[in-house]
């Protein structure tokens, strides 16, 4: 039997001293999760969908994906642990026999994400996480709110 999930979307990154806080949610919740600089500049260039001069590293995994006849279908967050958070990509693959198969492999979140971005694949959350996360959404308008301040000069 498969577990609940919520549809989410990636709201907004925030640099941080540390890597890039990534805000993912729906009109509900938002719940943040914190990524690597790297991961966080290839989620931020995938949304943006900036050119490259080459291709990076989840460029490669979609195309080697591509190449074999996979598409990442959705990915999940499926998991919370001591404030870690799992993921799992949800892989399709046709044969020359169009014999259809699904892959489930454990990854980072931050992967999943860019993943997901860059090959416009579904994002969900877990029922079990959700109902665990705390609601960011006051805090993100928060940010969002003294950002546009200082873009405006006040």
């Amino acid at each position: 039997m498969s577990k609940p999930v919520i549809p989410v979307q990636v709201r907004a990154l925030i640099p941080t001293n540390a890597g890039v806080a990534v805000f993912v949610g729906n009109a509900e919740k938002v719940f943040v999760i914190y990524v690597e600089p790297s991961v966080g500049t290839a989620i931020t260039m995938f949304l943006s969908k900036s050119s490259k001069v080459r291709p990076l590293t989840h460029d490669l995994m979609a195309s080697l994906l591509a190449a074999v006849g996979a598409k990442i279908e959705r990915v999940i967050i499926n998991d919370l642990q001591n404030g870690t958070y799992f993921g799992r990509l949800i892989i399709t693959a046709e044969n020359e026999l169009q014999q259809r198969k699904i892959i489930e492999l454990d990854a980072r979140p931050s992967d999943c994400i860019a993943l997901a971005i860059r090959q416009k694949a579904p994002i969900f959350v877990s029922q079990d996480v959700w109902d665990e996360v705390e609601n960011m959404a006051d805090a993100l308008e928060a940010m969002q709110e003294q950002s546009e301040e200082k873009e405006d000069g006040n």
